[in-house]
């Protein structure tokens, strides 16, 4: 059985992101996966490196749950709203309180490379937005994916299965929205 973390990184409550985490969790739980949750929405932890990498800010016990979590799951669900070409701001500030050296990545003396802790896991990218795919592709170059994707998650040895895109949400119907969900339920049931 495999181990899955499903991380929901809209900053609201409610949204159509709890939606398709819902989605997703039923799918991977009736192919027999194991799953546990992180929803950002509901943590209580400061978004801010305050000290930068000069001095560790202690993890609030809400960002410690969550990395015992991570540590557990061989395999990550991103499922968050693209704003502005990236992630929400809560999303990446807890990239950056929880990705910290010696957790998820160690400095090598005389390497630009570092040592990755996080070898072995796996992920996917799940996440809504209002641009076409196409031109958040070609014109927008991928930002925010690439981000997660390779200076986040490669950085510390994740390798990225899947990208799936959501789009154009604004404009979409309530039936393309159920379409969705049965996508991403589909999704929870493949073989990781």
């Amino acid at each position: 059985m495999k181990n899955i973390l499903i991380i929901n990184g809209h900053p609201a409550s409610k949204s159509y992101i709890h939606a398709l985490q819902e989605a997703y969790k039923s799918g991977a739980e009736s192919a027999g996966y194991s799953v546990e949750e992180v929803t950002l929405s509901e943590m209580d932890f400061s978004p801010i490196l305050q000290y930068g990498y000069r001095k560790r800010t202690e993890l609030e016990p809400d960002l410690l749950k969550a990395w015992e979590k991570m540590q557990k799951a061989e395999h990550w669900v991103w499922i968050y709203p693209t704003w502005w070409g990236g992630m929400p701001a809560l999303l990446r500030g807890f990239i950056e309180r929880i990705f910290l050296p010696g957790l998820a990545f160690e400095y090598q003396e005389k390497s630009p490379f570092p040592k990755q802790l996080l070898k072995g896991k796996t992920s996917e990218i799940i996440t809504t937005m209002d641009t076409p795919v196409w031109y958040y592709k070609f014109i927008y170059r991928n930002a925010g994916v690439s981000i997660l994707k390779k200076c986040v998650l490669g950085f510390c040895g994740v390798k990225n299965k899947r990208v799936t895109y959501l789009a154009v949400v604004k404009t979409s119907t309530e039936e393309k929205r159920n379409e969705w969900l049965l996508a991403v339920k589909r999704l929870g049931m493949s073989k990781k």
